[in-house]
């Protein structure tokens, strides 16, 4: 990857803002944020390693007011960035300030990767990133992780949520398609949990190449397919399982279509939807489909699927 000049936007909060603000924040972007927020950090430390002895400069940062760092593309406009994260905060009457500056590529991804360490996910997963080495006492299937620059971690709560329905819903054999597969972890999780084959699609080109490369990382490359397209123009074939962790707008536009792709008995699995959204959502599977399962956390939403016979 070249070492370009982006832009980093930094955007200031109070502490109890920080989720919100946060959520709002990675809309903004298709790939990876990082906040900076030590209003627990006493706590954490002690739940996270057990240790109460912390280092003396992170003992001095203000515990008030939490930083949301956002990364902008050479390609792309920050001054969009800027004029959105504001006009949403505003809105949602979260009070902030907002810093831009340069920074190299380099930096910033070697910036976001200090707060990316080893997530056990669900009953059977470990999400690994390539630079943490980690124990497996429970001896989980390690996915081994590579963002690069494409949304999908497993950090955020809509990524896992959906990880624990593929673990429920994925059986030896199926068939997914994962639509907005960003670095591919649906996909790669699916692949590990049994599934035969994977299709994942995702309108950025950046992210089908970061998918395509998780995927050859976990050894299991030669069952998926990478798409560049939006949404499912250009899919085909039918799939036992088909996952969509997006937001609840396109989650809404793309029920009324992916039916077509779904073979009989086909379970369809959407995250990415906040709780004000829920019943949005809800309102556009009416007579298409019936949610059997749900699962919610810290505001976020995921939900599983059949269509109506």
């Amino acid at each position: 990857m070249d070492n370009q000049v982006w832009t980093e936007v930094c955007a200031t909060v109070k502490a109890e803002d920080v989720e919100r603000a946060g959520d709002i924040a990675q809309m903004t972007v298709p790939y990876g944020i990082y906040i900076e927020d030590y209003s627990h950090l006493e706590e954490e430390a002690w739940e996270i390693a057990h240790i109460d002895l912390i280092d003396e400069e992170l003992l001095k940062k203000d515990r008030s007011t939490a930083k949301i760092h956002i990364y902008i593309s050479p390609e792309e406009n920050p001054a969009e960035a800027v004029a959105f994260l504001s006009e949403r905060y505003t809105a949602e009457n979260i009070w902030h300030t907002i810093d831009t500056s340069a920074c190299m590529t380099e930096d910033w991804i070697n910036n976001w990767k200090k707060y990316f360490k080893p997530i056990p996910v669900g009953k059977k997963l470990l999400i690994r990133p390539t630079w943490e080495e980690a124990e497996n006492p429970e001896d989980r299937k390690i996915l081994h992780l590579e963002p690069g620059l494409a949304f999908g971690t497993g950090t955020h709560e809509t990524t896992r949520l959906c990880m624990e329905l593929l673990e429920e819903y994925v059986k030896p054999g199926a068939t997914l398609l994962d639509v907005g597969c960003g670095s591919g972890i649906l996909s790669v999780a699916g692949l590990l949990l049994g599934a035969d084959s994977a299709v994942g699609v995702d309108i950025d080109e950046l992210a089908v190449k970061t998918a395509l490369q998780n995927a050859e990382l976990n050894g299991v490359k030669d069952r998926f397919t990478g798409i560049c397209g939006n949404l499912t123009e250009k899919v085909s074939g039918t799939f036992d399982v088909v996952a969509a962790n997006i937001v609840a707008d396109i989650v809404i536009s793309l029920t009324g279509d992916v039916g077509r792709f779904m073979k009989p008995g086909a379970v369809y699995l959407m995250s990415g939807i906040i709780d004000t959204r829920e019943q949005d959502v809800l309102k556009a599977l009416e007579g298409r489909f019936q949610v059997i399962a749900r699962r919610e956390e810290r505001g976020w939403i995921a939900l599983a699927a059949k269509a109506v016979k």
